[in-house]
Parts: C-alpha cells; structure tokens; sequence
C-alpha cells in the first residue's frame, strides 16, 4: 500500500492539538491520531471534535486498550474514530472482544506493541486474532535512551498480511528507513507537533516516505553516548534542569564570563579555602574537554585566576566550575575561558597541596562525581549523573523542542497562560 503519515496528536490541550492537526494537514497529513495523553486530558470530546473539524480524514483513536475491550472500542468508534488502538500486551480474550466491536460498530483495530519482548511472536498472534494493523512501537521513555523501532521492523512485516504501522521519534531523515523496512503507516508525533511550522514539517515528512528521500534535520532526533556533548551544546541549563525534574543545577555558582557556554566530563578536585595547589595539578592531569570542578569549600582566598586559565586553555580544557574563589576576572574575560564561581575575591591563598583529584566532591550543593556531564551557560551550571546522560540530554533535547513550538504560538499574539491553559491545570 500506498505509505500513509498518521500524525499523533500527544498534547494534553485540545486547543493546540487541534491548531496543530490544522496546519499539518495542510503539508499532507493522511490520518489524525487523538493521541493517548489527548485522550486522558480531554476525553473522547477530542475525538469527536476531531470528526466534526476533519470529516474527510481518518481518525484514529489511540486508546491503547488494556481491559473492556468491547466498551472502550464502542466509545470510540461512536464518538468517531474509525481507527482504535488496543494494546498487544492485553489478554487474548480483550483483543478478541477489540476485533469483534470493531465489526459492530465500524471500527478497525490496531494492535499496539509497545513493550513487547517477542514482538515478532505476539505480532502473528494478535493478527490471528483478525486484528486489520500491527503497530511497532518505540516509546517516548525508550527514544530517551538511544533506543529506536527499525531494528525489527522487516522481520516482523514480512511475517505478516496486514500492513505494519511504526512509531517513535520518527522524523524527515529516519521516516524512508522506516518505509524501506516494511512499514506502511508511518506515525510521527513531535516532529510535527513540536515545529515551529508544523505544515512545513508533515510537507517534508510526507515527501520523505513518498520519494524515499532523506530530508535533513537538527532536531527531533535522539542520540547515543557518542552524542551526548553535540546534545548537551545545543540546549540551555535551563531545558536540562527541567529534563531533570529541576535536580542537578549548583547553587550560587555563576558565570564569571557572560555569553560563554560551558560542556564536558568533570575532573573533580577537592582542596582547602585558598589552597590552588591541587587545582593548578589538576590541569596538567586533565584530558582535552575535561571541565574541572574544584570544591574549596565555598570560600576565600581564590584557588585560580589568570595563569591557571591560560596553562587550562593549553591543555584544551573546556572550562573551570569553582565551589569557592576566583581572581583575575578582568583577564579571565579577556580569554573567552568559560568559568563558573561562587566568589570573585582578589586575594590567593598558597600552594600547601592539601586535597585530592578524581574524588568526589561537593559543589553548590551537589555531589559531583569525576565522569559526569556539567553544562554551563549564563543561567548558571547544572551536572548530569554519567550513568544516565544520554537520557537526560536527549529530554533536555525534548524540552526544548516543545519550548519552540510555544514560542511560535506566544509569538503569534497569544501569551504563556493561554497557550498552556495554566488555569486549568493549577493543581486544586
């Protein structure tokens, strides 16, 4: 068949989900999904308006059905999907009952493998079942750990009668590899719902799968361990906080050097009040990139000033977070070095080598191991536990993704309340 674009509509707000369908449908779009958080937030009303503003377009209903199957396929197919999502995950006996309402009311069932360990083995089962799509599933969590849905996707579709339907974190360079694999339906949800042109990006997509042409993108995209600093680079401390749960940000460590930003695996330092022998030690031990992150205790005398900088910049060093003093400041500056401290004091201490490298340590209320991420950029520093950076990045990445779109929406005359409906969900 024909390669279909199916636009997954995850907003929690049906205002902007269905500004968002509008736009797309005009690049090209060939079937609206009410996405599950839509459906959560809104009810099936989301469907139904759905219906109502595109009577010519396929609405599909991602319910992902666990349980009830004839009840919630029945809401849907009256509320006015003609599409409706159980999961694979369910009993045979619920995707049965999914099939059978289905034939009742006019629905057709998509059986949602999302978290299957077999995918291939509950995929020939549920199609058994009389299921009419298989959709193979990254999740939104998974996508955050470097993982994607192609690596079984051939597999799969050549086991199959029905066409195969592929989601997660698809854009305009990944969705022909999608087709290519077997995939018939291709559903995107942020690479459209996050542009700032969401009719420019369904155009492209929908060009990409019909030509099988690879159009380039710097966003809607997730990396690997290998990406982390290209990620970490492209977003703020600010997307990576949020990307945290607000966890990770020092504080009252500030940039001593406004407009510089900050990225690298720490090399930790821990010394006393104004000892800089160990922190001066510490340069020639670093490796090209390192940050290094000095704790002195969060006080004077200043431990680095401008020779430390400039034997820092030798060694290719890409900046210095100090959890106590820094001197130089004017010098420093002039060197364009990223540095980030908690006091400007114009007094050193001396070398008495007290401390130790490559140890834990304690900065702007953190414990900040040697390996971890640290970003820093005018608003401050936040570190990222190595064993989870490539999740973080990649949702500081989603962040700021979103923080595009609602720039594009505020910027079209509306303001940040509105846009996000805040009354609505102020907690009661």
């Amino acid at each position: 068949m024909k390669p279909i674009l199916q636009l997954a509509l995850d907003f929690v707000d049906l205002s902007r989900a269905i500004k968002c369908a509008d736009e797309a449908v005009r690049g090209g779009v060939d079937w609206i999904e009410a996405g599950t958080p839509l459906i959560k937030s809104e009810g099936l009303s989301a469907v139904r308006k759905l219906r109502e503003l595109f009577p010519d377009k396929t609405i599909v209903a991602d319910m992902k059905i666990m349980d009830a199957g004839r009840t919630e396929v029945e809401m849907a197919a009256k509320s006015g999907a003609n599409i409706v999502c159980v999961l694979g995950a369910a009993s045979d006996a619920t995707i049965k009952e999914c099939v059978e309402a289905g034939r009742n009311y006019g629905a057709k069932i998509q059986a949602d493998l999302i978290a299957i360990k077999d995918a291939k083995k509950r995929a020939i089962e549920v199609a058994k079942l009389g299921v009419d799509y298989i959709g193979i599933h990254c999740s939104i969590d998974d996508q955050m750990h470097a993982k994607n849905p192609f690596s079984e996707i051939t597999d799969i579709a050549s086991s199959l009668s029905i066409p195969v339907a592929v989601a997660g974190g698809i854009n305009s360079e990944t969705a022909p590899d999608a087709v290519k694999s077997g995939a018939s339906i291709i559903i995107v949800g942020g690479a459209i719902n996050k542009s700032k042109d969401a009719e420019k990006a369904a155009r492209e997509i929908k060009r990409a799968i019909t030509r099988l042409e690879k159009i380039k993108t710097s966003l809607f995209k997730r990396g690997s361990e290998k990406d982390i600093a290209k990620i970490l680079m492209k977003v703020s401390t600010s997307n990576l906080s949020d990307a945290m749960h607000r966890q990770g940000a020092l504080k009252d460590i500030i940039s001593v050097n406004p407009g510089l930003k900050m990225c690298g695996q720490a090399l930790t330092v821990r010394t006393y009040p104004g000892d800089w022998a160990k922190p001066v030690e510490a340069i020639d031990i670093a490796l090209e990139g390192q940050v290094i992150v000095i704790d002195a205790g969060g006080a004077g005398p200043a431990i680095w000033g401008e020779l430390a900088t400039r034997g820092a910049i030798q060694k290719r060093i890409a900046g210095v977070v100090i959890d106590g003093a820094i001197r130089d400041v004017k010098e420093i500056r002039g060197l364009k070095f990223p540095a980030f401290s908690r006091i400007i004091f114009p007094s050193a201490g001396e070398p008495k080598g007290f401390g130790e490298i490559g140890v834990a340590v304690n900065a702007g209320g953190v414990r900040i191991f040697s390996g971890d991420w640290i970003l820093g950029d005018d608003d401050g520093v936040v570190v990222v536990p190595k064993d989870r950076a490539v999740e973080f990045a990649n949702r500081a990445m989603a962040v700021m993704e979103t923080e595009d779109r609602l720039r594009k929406e505020i910027d079209e005359g509306s303001t940040l309340s509105k846009v996000t409906e805040l009354l609505k969900w102020e907690k009661k």
